[in-house]
């Protein structure tokens, strides 16, 4: 139950869903973390819930003087950087005809810049701390295709991560992607979609979606000492679906 004892980590777009489980399952391993989001009332909540080893900071991923914020904050609070979680991201489900480029500049930043500057930001810190683990939440629409826009901004991660991976691994920062399929979250299987989902979980291998605690469980792996040889590569959760 200490596999993230004495690291501190910071893990974005943590007030519900996927994040909110990546915080939980830190905390419980010892960890202290900063969870940021741009819904402040669901993350004052968890982290009031979770106890003094959780702050939460209001961030929008997409702006470099938020990064600058955050990470000063979390030094201030528990000390250099050791772990960040690139988890904050979007989607979109519309044809390339029907997007605007107002749309499609928003999916880049919140689901691509967010991932540069975070990385670009915290690397000092981790530099102070000795050495890191950046794990950076993809899609299994990072090695085939989706929706335009969501597919192009989940292979940017994965290149990024590549490129990070080798400038950094003499920092001992190690950084990697995790490739998720369709997870159980509140936006997946909300009412109207829902019928959807289980339709459409009868075409993946495993005949289910994921739980987001699955995915947390390969989040906590790659943070931990445990994954000391790992870098630059992708984990892909996702039933088998780009195995087919």
């Amino acid at each position: 139950m200490n596999r993230l004892a004495g690291k501190v980590a910071i893990i974005t777009g943590a007030a519900q869903g996927m994040g909110a489980s990546h915080v939980r399952k830190f905390i419980e391993e010892g960890a202290k973390v900063v969870l940021t989001d741009l819904n402040e009332e669901k993350g004052h909540a968890l982290a009031e819930e979770l106890g003094a080893d959780a702050l939460f900071i209001k961030q929008d991923v997409a702006n470099a003087e938020d990064w600058a914020a955050v990470i000063a904050e979390a030094e201030t609070a528990f000390g250099p950087v050791d772990v960040l979680v690139n988890n904050a991201g979007i989607t979109m489900a519309k044809s390339i005809l029907e997007t605007t480029e107002e749309e499609y500049r928003r999916i880049v930043n919140i689901n691509q810049v967010s991932v540069f500057l975070g990385m670009k930001t915290v690397i000092p810190s981790m530099q102070k701390a000795g050495g890191g683990s950046i794990v950076n939440i993809s899609s299994m629409n990072g090695l085939v295709a989706g929706a335009i826009g969501y597919t192009d901004t989940k292979f940017a991660v994965r290149g990024m991560t590549k490129a990070a991976a080798m400038e950094c691994a003499h920092y001992g920062i190690r950084v990697n992607s995790v490739h998720p399929g369709v997870i159980a979250t509140p936006m997946v299987i909300q009412e109207d979609t829902k019928a959807a989902v289980e339709e459409f979980s009868k075409h993946i291998p495993l005949k289910r979606v994921a739980q987001p605690e699955e995915v947390s469980n390969m989040v906590l792996f790659l943070a931990s000492d445990e994954a000391s040889y790992s870098t630059g590569a992708e984990f892909v959760i996702d039933g088998g679906m780009t195995a087919q």
